[in-house]
Order: structure tokens, then C-alpha cells, then sequence
């Protein structure tokens, strides 16, 4: 499999994985042009893309779908409540259960907990190999540490410094969202999960969706490196995902 995250933060998220047979978008936060743009730089024709899986429906997941779904007749696996705010979506498939076949991928869905009707996570299995993607969500389920652990990449999340966040211009109503069970992980959390998840497979770590307003890379990186060092947890290569910018193609 390769991975590549062509954009995460507050502003705009949407990540490629492809297999052998398989070509897949997770989310469209980021504009038809950008996200264009970036397949281009990999010589991927849109037209090539076998399905684009949604998280859930705010608008920095799903900012560009409807335009690229006018260009592009892609199959959007989703809820059924996710569907009734995408009325433009009309090739689709309903994640209806806990597995999902994609040609040659089988995608474990994981439920999520954030503020929205319907959320959910994917760990993406091709052969020996595999991708977990979690971002929005105040905690992780304790049912699905195990489906978890010992993964070769993790895309998780690592949104806010608590510290930053409680002393920062955000108002109260909207800390508190963020730090609630339907809010988003801190970089306490994030580092927290992965110490738990990491295992002798594990390649890479990618932190991502960090906040501009409340959070710096160093910070989140910092917080990662400090608990893996407390726990005595070798550290894997990690990556910093950021807003309009593409990381490197990783290869697992």
C-alpha cells in the first residue's frame, strides 16, 4: 500500500491510499482544483478512483465532494445519516456494517464520538499491511484496542495542546466541545492511544487535524516523544500532517 495525506487540519482534510487494485480517497475537505492537483503530482486520474469514504459530514471533510462528484461519478461509501447532508450525493454505498470490501482492501469501520449525527474511523487491511485512520473524536472505545494494535501506520489525531486551548481566545462553550467525549483528542490523548496501540509492526505515525489556534507541531511532536519515552516505547518514524500541504508518499 502507499498513503499520502494531501491535507489535515481545521481548514481542510483528505488523504489517498491505494493498493494493487485499489484507489481510495478518505474525506474531500479540500477543493476539486487542490485535491486535483495533488493526484496529478502522483500521475492519478480522478477518474481512476475506486471510492472516496467520508468520516462524517462538517464541512472540513466534505468542503470539495460536491464539486469533485460533479467532474467525477465516484462511489461515496457513507451513513445514512451522513447522506442527508450530501442530498448532491448520488452514487453511493451505505456503510451498513463493520467490514467493507474494496477490490483487493477490507476496511474494519470504527465508531467515533464527535459532535455530529454519525462518525466513524477506518483501519485499512491489504494483505499483511494496514492503515489506521481516526481523526474527530473525544475519546477511542475501549472495545477496539485491540482491532488497533500493532498496526504498520497510524493517522491519528492530535488536535490540541490542553493547556493552550484552556488559556487561549477560544470562548468557553466552544473549550469545552473541544474537550468534551464528542470533541477532539488532545495531543495528551493522541500519545496516550498510540503508547498503547504501537507495536513491532508499527513504520509510521502521522499526527494529524492539529489546530493552528491551539496547537504547534513541536508541541504535539514533544508530547508524543515524552510519553513513548516514559513508557519506554521505541519511537517509529513520525510525520506532522499539516494544512494545504501534502506529506511524503509512505510506502507500507
Amino acid at each position: 500500500m502507499r498513503v499520502r495525506v494531501l491535507s489535515s487540519g481545521s481548514k481542510g482534510n483528505t488523504t489517498y491510499i491505494e493498493t494493487e487494485q485499489a484507489k481510495i480517497i478518505i474525506d474531500m475537505g479540500n477543493s476539486c482544483k487542490y485535491v486535483k492537483e495533488k493526484l496529478g503530482e502522483m500521475d492519478i486520474d480522478p477518474n481512476d478512483i475506486d471510492a472516496i469514504l467520508i468520516t462524517h459530514t462538517h464541512v472540513d471533510h466534505i468542503k470539495g465532494l460536491k464539486v469533485f462528484l460533479n467532474k467525477y461519478d465516484i462511489c461515496v461509501y457513507c451513513t445514512k445519516e451522513m447522506l442527508k447532508d450530501m442530498d448532491y450525493v448520488n452514487n453511493y454505498h451505505f456503510i451498513d456494517s463493520d467490514i467493507l470490501e474494496i477490490k483487493d482492501m477490507t476496511i474494519n469501520v470504527i465508531k467515533t464520538s464527535h459532535d455530529t449525527p454519525s462518525s466513524v474511523g477506518y483501519v485499512i487491511n491489504n494483505g499483511s499491511s494496514s492503515i489506521v485512520y481516526i481523526t474527530d473524536t473525544g475519546y477511542i472505545n475501549k472495545k477496539y484496542f485491540d482491532l488497533l494494535k500493532n498496526r504498520d501506520v497510524y493517522i491519528l489525531e492530535s488536535n490540541h495542546d490542553i493547556e493552550m486551548l484552556n488559556n487561549g481566545r477560544y470562548p468557553f462553550n466552544l473549550r469545552q466541545r473541544i474537550l468534551s467525549d464528542k470533541g477532539h483528542l488532545s495531543n495528551y490523548d493522541c500519545s496516550k492511544y498510540l503508547a498503547n496501540f504501537k507495536g513491532d509492526k508499527t513504520k509510521y505515525i502521522l499526527l494529524a487535524h492539529l489546530s493552528e489556534e491551539n496547537n504547534t507541531p513541536d508541541i504535539a511532536y514533544r508530547t508524543l516523544v515524552d510519553r513513548f519515552r516514559e513508557d519506554d516505547i521505541a519511537l517509529p518514524e513520525v510525520v506532522l500532517c499539516k494544512q494545504d500541504e501534502e506529506t511524503d508518499v509512505i510506502m507500507v
